[in-house]
């Protein structure tokens, strides 16, 4: 039997048809012998005008060429088809009684695969641009603004009597979850905590009612609502560390429970009568004022420390000018680490003015984001660059997701319709309805209610 008879098996060519891989056989002179059906569609030809033709008619940069060459097989060979196709072979020499007849290849696409390679790494570069810094001794400010709040902040952790509970005040934006998160690392570092201290966080403030967020912290029994189940609760998850309560002031009704575990170092779950024994740093955060929301006594249980984080405002301009820089730093490393190229990014003095002059209302998460989308707007998207190992950036003030009202202030800011009207068109087209769209205009600085977002949308349709 040769290789024509043996591939002309009914039952065979059944099995192979309904792989998910797609096969190609060939003979020694290169021409397919048969393709299953996975490889017919992907060629987008019928079978029978396929057979008997020189595989390169279908695949110009068939392994299996190669592979008739020498004999050798080939694995995991990455090729380029026609358009965006893209697909990975694994290809095989076929000897019959020592004799090299032809040869065979599996493949499979990866056009998918690829695709949430590409979701994941920029899912990647973004939790890079926006990480916290865990050194105290990097933070910019430290021997100005912010020299006062942490050697407050190390002495939480590191006095002789122990760690302490703290409250940190501050804007929204001006780094409360990052100080916390550094007050951890440097415990950790000091040996105030054990290694494997965890670091809990909860944001009470991002749950519809209190009840959800007090389940959260405290935990809940089987039973003690309807559809509850035996949950922990992340004060029993921190114990041992540190637990981090943003927006405090959402716990409304279940601040006792909170005392109580603070004073007693106990907790009781939702619906339950056992004490469990918890160890926790608690450090509570908010961007309201803690001493008029919480009950006296908890305030004072948890103010052992009060960390007053400034407003970006009240910062000073080289202050300002080195976080600048921090994050152009911090994108061109991004860049570097994500995609192995050498990014330098150069900013116009127009724009460097700008950016260090404009007012932003949400503090330094805001003006870090407003830099990521002006060097975004200014560079090249990924399917723009070919092999290059060096890339240079210039961004000028037609980048900047804002432009300057000079008739006003100095400092004021106006935001162009042009420029709102594509991002609001951007979003919807994505999904997103109004609610969700005015708070992504809004992380990014453009303070526009949903019903004025659902207005514009409601426009643009009747343009359309």
């Amino acid at each position: 039997m040769d290789l024509w008879d043996l591939m002309k098996s009914g039952t065979l060519s059944e099995i192979l048809d309904n792989s998910n891989d797609g096969l190609n056989v060939v003979d020694r002179e290169g021409r397919i012998v048969f393709a299953n059906r996975m490889s017919t569609d992907y060629a987008g030809k019928p079978l029978e005008d396929m057979i008997g033709r020189a595989i390169s008619d279908f695949y110009p940069k068939a392994v299996l060429l190669s592979v008739l060459e020498d004999g050798k097989p080939i694995h995991d060979k990455k090729i380029h088809y026609i358009g965006n196709k893209k697909y990975v072979v694994n290809s095989y020499p076929i000897f019959i009684d020592g004799k090299l007849e032809g040869a065979y290849s599996i493949f499979k696409d990866v056009n998918d695969v690829d695709s949430l390679n590409k979701k994941i790494k920029a899912l990647e570069l973004q939790l890079a641009l926006s990480s916290v810094e865990a050194d105290p001794m990097s933070i910019i400010g430290k021997e100005g603004s912010l020299e006062k709040v942490l050697v407050s902040a190390k002495r939480t952790v590191a006095s002789l009597a122990g760690p302490r509970h703290s409250i940190i005040i501050g804007e929204s934006g001006t780094g409360k979850t990052m100080l916390a998160k550094m007050i951890h690392n440097y415990a950790v570092n000091v040996g105030a905590l054990d290694r494997n201290a965890p670091f809990v966080e909860i944001n009470c403030a991002q749950y519809t009612n209190s009840d959800i967020a007090a389940v959260e912290i405290f935990g809940s029994e089987q039973g003690a609502y309807t559809g509850s189940k035996q949950k922990k609760g992340l004060l029993e998850q921190a114990s041992g560390g540190i637990l981090f309560l943003d927006e405090a002031h959402a716990l409304e009704n279940y601040q006792n429970l909170l005392l109580k575990a603070v004073e007693s170092g106990k907790v009781r779950r939702i619906g339950g009568v056992k004490e469990i024994s918890v160890d926790v740093i608690i450090i509570a955060a908010s961007t309201k004022n803690l001493k008029d929301e919480l009950l006296p006594e908890l305030y004072q249980r948890l103010a052992q420390y009060e960390l007053v984080l400034p407003s970006l405002a009240d910062r000073s301009l080289d202050e300002k000018a080195d976080l600048l820089d921090h994050f152009i730093r911090k994108y061109e490393d991004a860049v570097k680490h994500h995609h192995k190229i050498n990014y330098r990014v150069v900013l116009t003095d127009a724009c460097r003015e700008a950016l260090l002059k404009a007012d932003y209302p949400r503090n330094i998460r805001q003006m870090r984001d407003v830099i990521n989308l002006s060097i975004d707007a200014a560079s090249p998207l990924i399917s723009e660059i070919q092999e290059v190992e060096d890339i240079v950036t210039l961004v000028k003030l037609e980048h900047l997701p804002f432009e300057l009202a000079g008739s006003k202030s100095e400092k004021s800011v106006t935001v162009p319709t042009k420029r709102v009207e594509s991002m609001i068109a951007e979003l919807s087209s994505k999904g997103l309805g109004p609610r969700k769209i005015s708070n992504r205009l809004k992380e990014c600085g453009y303070d526009m209610e949903y019903y004025k977002v659902a207005y514009h949308l409601k426009k643009m349709r009747k343009a359309d």
